[in-house]
C-alpha cells in the first residue's frame, strides 16, 4: 500500500514521526521536483538503514575506507548484479558481517553516519523546494543489523542543518568539491606550506566530505575554513560524479559489456579511463541500456564492428589512438555511417570542436559526465519518448 503525498519542509518532520508512531515497516520514499530521491528503511518505527542520494557509491567507500580500513576494496569482486538493487549497500555490509570481516559495531557506525548524511542532503533540498513522499511496504528489511531512534536522528538534522546554516554555508552542497582557481592570489596571501595542501587537495576530485575524512575532521570547520577563499572565486565548488565500484564479467579482453533485455539499444564507451566507462555504465544500464566498454583503443575497432552499437561515447585524448583518428575509422565503415558519436572531452575548446566535427563527430558531452547529461544526448539521439529512432543531426 502507498500514501504519496506533497509536502514543504516543515511537514516533512511530521511524516518521520508518523512512521515512528505508527511502528510502520517498509520504505519511505521521498523525491524533490528536480529527481533528487532517498528512501529510509523502516522496522518498527526505527530507521534501519537509508539509501539514494547523489553519490551512493563515494558514501559507502568513503565509510568504508573510515570505519572498515582493514577491508581493501580495490579487492573486492562484485558482479553486475550485485549492485543493481536499491540497497545493494546495505547488502554488502551483510555479506562482509556474515563473512566476519566487519564486526557489528562497524556496520552501526556506517548506518548511524549513511542516515545522518541523507537526512542532511534532504534537510538542505526540502529548504529550497516541495517533497513528495511515498510509504509503502515492497521491501521490508525483516533482519536489520542496527537499530537508529528516528527521533534522535532528526533532533541531530535540525541541528547539523541549522549550524551549517548559521555558518552561511546554507546554499553550498558538501557533496560538491572544490577547486583551486586563482593559484597565484593564494600563494600570496598563504604561507608555502598552506599552498602545498591546497593544491594537492582542492583539485576538484575530493568532495568536501571526502576531504573531511582526508582530515580527520568534521565537515563543518573544513567547509567553513573554505569559505573566505570561495567568497573570493579563489576556489570554486564544483558538481563532480559518484564514482562506480568496480564490477567483474567473463568478456572480451580490454572490453566489456552489460546485457539488459536483448532488444535494448546498445551504447559503446571507448575511453582508457575506468572511472569514466564505469560511470556511464552504471548510468546507462540503470535506465535499462545494453553497454560495451572498450579501455583498449586500438581494440576499439574490432570490438565495436563486433557489437554494432547504436551510439558511440568516444574520448577525444587517449594513448596510441586519439577519438579523432577513430572517429575518422569509424566513417570509413558502411555499418557506421549515421551512428551517432559523441565525444567526451575535458577541455570542450573550439578547435577540438570544429576537428571532432571534421572528421565525422556527432555531439559532444563534456567531462566530468553526468546522468542528465548523459541521458539528455542518448534520448536525443536513439529514441524519442514514444520511441520512434531519431536520425543524427
Amino acid at each position: 500500500m502507498t500514501h504519496p503525498s506533497m509536502m514543504a519542509s516543515g511537514n516533512l518532520l511530521d511524516e518521520f514521526k508518523t512512521c515512528t508512531l505508527l511502528q510502520y515497516s517498509g520504505k519511505l520514499d521521498i523525491t524533490t521536483a528536480k529527481g533528487h530521491r532517498w528512501t529510509f528503511y523502516y522496522r518498527l518505527g526505527r530507521i534501519v538503514w537509508a539509501s539514494g542520494g547523489k553519490h551512493p557509491f563515494r558514501r559507502w567507500r568513503r565509510h568504508m575506507n573510515h570505519y572498515c580500513p582493514e577491508v581493501d576494496l580495490e579487492k573486492i569482486q562484485l558482479r553486475a548484479e550485485d549492485i543493481q538493487k536499491d540497497y545493494w549497500d546495505y547488502r554488502l555490509l551483510e555479506i562482509f558481517h556474515e563473512k566476519q570481516k566487519i564486526k557489528r559495531e562497524q556496520i552501526n557506525s556506517i548506518v548511524e553516519s549513511t542516515i545522518a548524511e541523507l537526512l542532511f542532503d534532504l534537510a538542505q533540498q526540502a529548504n529550497f523546494t516541495p517533497v513528495i513522499t511515498d510509504r509503502n511496504q515492497d521491501v521490508i528489511l525483516e533482519t536489520p543489523m542496527s537499530f537508529t531512534s528516528a527521533d534522535m536522528s532528526l533532533k541531530f538534522m535540525q541541528e547539523t542543518w541549522k549550524s551549517w546554516s548559521d555558518a552561511g554555508l546554507a546554499n553550498f552542497y558538501p557533496d560538491h568539491a572544490p577547486i583551486l582557481r586563482r593559484p597565484e592570489q593564494l600563494e600570496s596571501s598563504v604561507s608555502p606550506a598552506v599552498y602545498k595542501n591546497f593544491v594537492t587537495l582542492m583539485n576538484g576530485k575530493y568532495t568536501l566530505r571526502d576531504l573531511a575524512v582526508k582530515m580527520k575532521q568534521t565537515i563543518l570547520p573544513v567547509a567553513r575554513s573554505l569559505l573566505p577563499y570561495i567568497l573570493k572565486g579563489i576556489i570554486e565548488l564544483v558538481e563532480v560524479p559518484d564514482l562506480p565500484l568496480k564490477t567483474s564479467q567473463k568478456l572480451p579482453p580490454n572490453s566489456t559489456a552489460t546485457k539488459t533485455n536483448s532488444s535494448s539499444p546498445l551504447i559503446a564507451c571507448v575511453d582508457d579511463s575506468p572511472q569514466v566507462c564505469q560511470m556511464l555504465e552504471q548510468i546507462l544500464i540503470s535506465n535499462g541500456f545494453r553497454f560495451v566498454n572498450i579501455q583498449d583503443p586500438l581494440q576499439a575497432l574490432p570490438i565495436l564492428i563486433e557489437h554494432k552499437p547504436d551510439l558511440v561515447f568516444l574520448d577525444l585524448v587517449m594513448p596510441v589512438a586519439s577519438g579523432y583518428e577513430i572517429c575518422a575509422q569509424l566513417r570509413r565503415v558502411s555499418i557506421f555511417a549515421y551512428t551517432p558519436i559523441i565525444i567526451l572531452t575535458g577541455s570542450d575548446g573550439l578547435l577540438d570542436r570544429v576537428r571532432a566535427k571534421v572528421v565525422g563527430s556527432t555531439d559532444f558531452i563534456s567531462k566530468p559526465v553526468a546522468a542528465d547529461k548523459v541521458m539528455a544526448v542518448v534520448r536525443k539521439y536513439i529514441y524519442t519518448a514514444s520511441g520512434s529512432s531519431v536520425q543524427p543531426v
